[in-house]
């Protein structure tokens, strides 16, 4: 059944993709927005997103809790309908200014000082953007990533994403996180979204609750001494972006591993919170993110 479930959903997500190249990236951005905004609702459950809501930004009035939803489904259509143009943001052809870079200073060091450093955000406004303007700036790069579970698709957005954000992906999995860590010995810095629940992951408070969440960031600081950098993204207006690159954190180490990568993993959470709280419209919010 899986398999012709998959099978119609390529199809569908193959003709829109058609669609959407034929009618420009501007216009299907748009057409993406709207078809996110009735679409989106109908395959994820509005009372998880509520719920979501409620547990990171406390009860809201309902007009603003109504916008976020809203915001929210309309930049998860843009970023689908924005895939199959990657080639034109890579190219810098929606415009010389489409994509605002502040930090650039932090960028500069790591490339002249060739480190190894971790990249760490979440599924912001189109997070793919990310790596595709660090991966331009001349930085080695790997990006960690979640394969989709259609296989008829999945091949699909990983040839994008290979072709226009970054060549080196890996997939998230045990011989993936092998991977990562050659990567690391041999100068490369790694991307990756620390937003999502990770089932094997440690609970640690997220908007404080506990949530499961992935220690890879802080695992790599601790034994290869790589900078964790946060980046977030933010859509301005339609298709302009700003992406801003942190300032590395701050790693204590005490001697205790197991603390300091507890601790190192809190700080990432709370990092991650402040994002969530500039821009609450264009995180996922679909998410199970507290699912225990």
């Amino acid at each position: 059944m899986k398999i012709i479930k998959y099978f119609f959903q390529f199809t569908f997500i193959i003709s829109l993709f058609s669609i959407f190249k034929i009618i420009g990236l501007n216009n299907a951005s748009n057409l993406g927005a709207i078809l996110g905004e009735y679409l989106g609702p109908l395959f994820r459950s509005k009372k998880l997103v509520k719920k979501n809501i409620e547990t990171a930004l406390g009860k809201l009035e309902k007009k603003d809790e109504e916008k976020i939803i809203k915001n929210m489904w309309s930049t998860i259509g843009r970023n689908f309908a924005e895939y199959i143009h990657f080639k034109t943001f890579y190219k810098n052809e929606a415009g010389s200014d489409c994509i605002k870079i502040n930090g650039k200073n932090y960028l500069d060091e790591i490339k002249k000082n060739n480190e190894a450093v971790v990249f760490v955000s979440g599924h912001f406004s189109n997070f793919e953007l990310i790596p595709m303007k660090i991966h331009k700036f001349g930085i080695k790069l790997g990006v960690l990533y979640r394969p989709l579970n259609n296989f008829f698709l999945d091949p699909l957005l990983e040839y994008l994403r290979m072709k226009y954000t970054c060549p080196v992906l890996v997939a998230k999995s045990r011989k993936g996180t092998r991977e990562i860590i050659n990567l690391v010995k041999n100068g490369y810095s790694i991307a990756l979204a620390a937003d999502q629940r990770v089932g094997q992951g440690p609970k640690v408070p997220f908007f404080k609750k506990p949530a499961h969440t992935t220690t890879i960031p802080a695992q790599l600081a601790l034994k290869y001494n790589c900078k964790l950098v946060p980046v977030h993204i933010e859509r301005k207006n339609n298709l302009n972006f700003e992406i801003t690159v942190h300032k590395a954190l701050e790693i204590n180490k005490t001697g205790n591993d197991e603390e300091d990568k507890k601790s190192i993993t809190i700080q990432l959470n709370e990092i991650i919170e402040k994002m969530i709280k500039k821009s609450p419209g264009q995180w996922l919010w679909s998410h199970n993110r507290w699912k225990q």
